[in-house]
């Protein structure tokens, strides 16, 4: 029996589910008299909100595809491209979280190295005219031929299975480094995962060397046709340079100690990644590939992917799936927004509501210094994107214009759409609604960005509140997209279904929350940091309790938290907590303390600890271990999770989780924090899904 054969008899049971992207072969006819090409066309038969995967069924139909391709004697050429948009996505992720045993891992990654390889490996040049999206696999796919075309319209090129807990397991880890260079290959495989899954696009993916021509998309497989006719007729020749002298071992080392900053050895497949990256430079390709396979079967296994997997669900299905919002139906259109108050946060409002919804957005704020300085802001940071060359300059001329500041609120009267951005202070709020509510149209929805005030309360003078909605952004407002919708016990659907439309037209992710008391995000944290900086004024010492709990590999520390929020901000929240729940929630002697010194929290501006900052939580007599501290803060957030459930804060413990991943960094390794609970055995009874029988590992 042929390893083929084997790994037809061990995978293709699993696998009756698979959309099965074909290998649709035509022979065409290079121009310039070159000969034949065997042109495949990966399509599995959908359009581009179904991209292309590969599972095991669409590589053995490869795999047939490419058999029938080295049996002829008459082509000059094979060339691999996709279906409109979309090159291909790498591998099927439905199947990989179900992978039942070691054996059936590793045949996974044989099975797409065999297939991938025989590309490069059938005597004849091959080209892949990379039309689409291509990513993970369908990005090693690429790597595997001699030569690469890219279209200039290409959105994302990325390699992101360290962003889920895998490696690249079909060639990624040792063709990139060796075609790139193990820098630019590290950017690719391990950094851009890692910074929020970033991807690059055709042109940058072009500059970086992946691909050796790039042409437009309206005629790219025309070009690249073209392109290919020449490479073979010998006239155009691609010239790569030798990777061998690269400082491969400075490329590593940098690389492995921003992963220790961002994981702290948290995660462990960006760290095999890196080894793998190391070993591409002397190792074969039976030897590179066999350390992919033997990575993935590790990896494939783990609790770290079924955690990713988890989280990239709640991600890519729920987010996009509101729990509890109404009929989109019944939104009302914005054709004009009104932002109260002029400094930074209301400044990042009135950008973004600008450059997404392309309407006119008015700033006021009681003084013209003030208002001139944040309608300046939203100019300079237009100028930005017009240097960057993300906005042509008509449309920055545009966006500049649609963004104007007034002294008065009467600017309102006729806004669709009015959030404000003030002081975090009930009587503030309720002063600026009813001065909104006198100038606006009757059915002009309020909205208000507070982090953790009642709306109920804040609407309670209002005639109409139930056109009164939380609209809570996180910090920076561009960059970050969860957008809590808070809905007060007034507010109508009509409001409710206006809120999502706006949301979605922003590009963020909307969750439903009861009007609780600082909502998910902020709730959690501040219990969060209350139970680190309440160990500490106990007597834990800072740097012990500060580190309690790097083994999770969270974006940031506790007081490095602290620090990036404000101590004042962070001091508020906890007030405003121990009022609601006193019994849970306490206020620092030590943090109230920093807030009174004017300190911007316990580090210097060179990220040390700064002394004088440390000592003013000093003065406890009953100091914890790390262990202990780590404990502590674990079965405190169990706690406030099941009573915000039981209170039903939002429908379900995945909203919490994806709160917590898209607002606060909440890593995708862990697949949020309810699953983390769950494995810690910290959740009594357990946080699981609907109809889910057992815990997301």
């Amino acid at each position: 029996m042929t390893n083929i054969d084997t790994w037809r008899a061990l995978l293709s049971e699993r696998s009756t589910d698979e959309v099965v992207t074909k290998a649709l072969v035509r022979d065409v006819e290079l121009p310039y008299g070159a000969g034949t090409m065997a042109l495949i066309t990966l399509d599995n038969g959908f359009d581009h909100t179904k991209p292309n995967t590969f599972g095991p069924h669409g590589l053995f139909a490869l795999n047939g595809a490419l058999s029938e391709i080295a049996a002829r004697n008459d082509l000059v050429a094979v060339g691999v491209t996709g279906k409109p948009f979309i090159f291909a996505v790498g591998a099927d992720l439905k199947g990989a979280g179900s992978v039942a045993s070691r054996e059936e891992a590793h045949a996974i990654g044989a099975l797409g190295h065999h297939v991938f390889r025989r590309l490069g490996e059938l005597g004849i040049p091959s080209f892949a005219f990379v039309n689409g999206a291509a990513m993970g696999g369908g990005l090693e796919i690429a790597l595997h031929c001699a030569y690469r075309t890219i279209s200039s319209g290409v959105p994302a090129v990325a390699l992101p299975e360290c962003f889920l807990g895998l490696v690249p397991g079909w060639g990624g880890t040792q063709l990139l480094p060796r075609l790139v260079g193990p820098a630019n290959a590290i950017k690719l495989i391990i950094e851009n995962p890692l910074s929020q899954n970033r991807m690059i696009k055709g042109a940058q993916a072009y500059e970086l060397g992946v691909a050796d021509a790039m042409f437009e998309p309206a005629d790219f497989l025309e070009e690249s046709l073209r392109w290919a006719a020449r490479v073979v007729k010998g006239e155009v020749t691609v010239e790569r340079p030798a990777r061998d002298g690269d400082d491969w071992d400075k490329a590593v080392a940098d690389a492995r100690f921003l992963v220790d900053m961002k994981l702290r050895g948290a995660s462990p497949a960006p760290y095999r990644a890196l080894d793998l990256v190391a070993l591409a430079r002397t190792a074969s390709r039976d030897e590179g590939f066999a350390a992919e396979d033997d990575a993935l079967a590790d990896l494939l296994m783990g609790d770290e992917l079924r955690a990713g997997l988890y989280a990239f669900d709640l991600v890519q299905r729920r987010a996009k799936r509101p729990a509890g919002a109404p009929d989109k139906s019944l939104a009302r259109k914005v054709t004009k927004v009104g932002v109260v108050g002029a400094g930074l946060m209301a400044s990042q409002m009135a950008l973004l509501f600008a450059r997404r919804l392309e309407v006119p957005v008015v700033l006021t704020d009681l003084d013209q210094a003030r208002l001139d300085k944040g309608v300046g802001y939203v100019h300079a940071e237009v100028d930005k994107l017009l240097t960057k060359g993300r906005v042509s300059a008509d449309l920055a001329n545009r966006l500049k214009a649609l963004v104007t500041g007034s002294l008065t609120k009467d600017a309102f009267a006729d806004a669709d759409f009015v959030i404000e951005a003030v002081f975090e202070d009930m009587a503030v709020k309720k002063k600026v609604f009813a001065e909104v509510e006198a100038v606006v149209p009757a059915e002009c929805v309020l909205a208000t960005n507070t982090s953790s005030l009642s709306l109920t309360e804040m609407g309670a003078d209002l005639a109409h509140p139930e056109r009164l909605v939380g609209f809570h952004f996180f910090n920076p407002v561009a960059v970050m997209p969860l957008l809590e919708i808070i809905r007060g016990a007034s507010t109508d659907d009509a409001t409710l279904a206006t809120a999502f439309a706006v949301g979605k037209a922003l590009k963020k992710s909307s969750v439903l929350v009861k009007d609780a008391p600082a909502f998910v995000v902020n709730r959690l944290l501040t219990r969060f940091m209350g139970e680190v900086i309440g160990a500490v004024d106990e007597g834990t010492p800072l740097e012990v309790a500060e580190h309690a709990l790097d083994d999770l590999g969270l974006p940031m520390t506790p007081f490095a938290l602290l620090q990036l929020v404000g101590p004042a901000v962070g001091l508020h929240v906890a007030e405003t907590l121990h009022a609601a729940f006193p019994e849970r929630f306490g206020v620092s002697a030590g943090m109230a303390k920093l807030v009174a010194s004017g300190k911007p929290g316990v580090y210097a501006p060179d990220f040390s600890l700064d002394p004088e900052a440390v000592a003013l939580f000093a003065g406890g007599d009953a100091p914890s271990t790390a262990e202990e501290v780590r404990r502590r803060v674990l079965e405190a957030l169990a706690e406030e999770i099941r009573i915000m459930l039981d209170e039903g804060v939002v429908a379900a413990a995945q909203d919490i989780d994806l709160c917590m991943i898209l607002g606060a960094g909440w890593p995708f390794h862990l697949g949020g924090v309810t699953p983390l609970l769950d494995r810690a055995g910290f959740a009594r009874p357990r946080f699981l899904p609907p109809g889910v029988a057992s815990v997301p590992a």
